[in-house]
């Protein structure tokens, strides 16, 4: 009699309070267990409303584990175990979705993280990443995003150059930020459907891109410094999402 051949299905890691709720919340993925401690964590009461009803697999183990499966220990005492996240399979579609954000080669994770939940707070209705030169979505990365980029839509690209050819393509007015324009972000009128380019912490926007849209500056009072990457991602998503209403 032959054996039945079990599936392997890859499983992804979610740890932290946030990040879990914002995964129940956003019901995009499987819950397949749930790690914790015992006596449960005073956390445990902010994450059971939004769990399964019938939820079975909660395994209970020491904290050094958790620190072990969650490859951190902030996890708050709780850590997750769902199928994997689903990424947009192409480019999106300019009439549905507006405003969106393309992220140039950007490689901390604490940043693409922060990033990821001021797109979601300033209403992004999606965001490119390139898998090459960039961070892609990690636990650290949803954890830094307090789970919020578990409700957004994000497709990746291979490079920043067909990132870029694919948002021109679609019919998006690509708007780089970069720190030696003339034009003021602030004071600029941004044309819809409107793609908002962020580039790398340390090099800035791809020199092969910056042809490919209008490059836009953040004013600063001191010319020896910059802001950090999120911190004008914050800034910059909020002026152009209020100035495209």
């Amino acid at each position: 009699m032959k054996k039945k051949k079990v599936k392997n299905i890859r499983k992804e890691v979610v740890y932290g309070i946030h990040p879990i709720i914002e995964l129940l919340k956003a019901k995009k993925r499987k819950l397949i267990s749930i790690y914790t401690t015992k006596p449960l964590p005073k956390s445990w009461g902010k994450i059971s409303p939004y769990l399964p009803q019938r939820i079975q697999n909660i395994q209970y183990v020491s904290r050094d584990k958790l620190a072990g499966i969650a490859g951190s220990p902030e996890h708050m005492g709780v850590v997750a175990l769902t199928s994997p996240f689903q990424y947009q399979s192409k480019m999106f579609d300019a009439t549905k979705k507006p405003f969106i954000l393309l992220l140039d080669s950007i490689q901390d994770v604490g940043n693409l993280g922060a990033i990821l939940r001021s797109a979601y707070c300033t209403g992004v209705d999606g965001v490119v990443l390139c898998r090459k030169g960039g961070s892609i979505l990690t636990s650290a990365v949803f954890k830094a995003s307090a789970g919020y980029a578990e409700h957004l839509d994000i497709y990746i690209a291979p490079t920043i150059n067909v990132a870029a050819q694919e948002i021109k393509k679609a019919g998006y007015n690509l708007y780089l930020s970069v720190i030696d324009s003339k034009n003021d972000a602030a004071k600029i009128e941004y044309k819809k459907p409107t793609c908002l380019v962020i580039g790398n912490e340390s090099t800035g926007i791809s020199k092969n891109i910056k042809k490919d849209g209008t490059l836009i500056t953040l004013p600063q009072k001191k010319s020896d410094i910059s802001y950090n990457a999120s911190v004008a991602s914050g800034i910059l998503l909020f002026l152009v999402s209020q100035k495209i209403k």
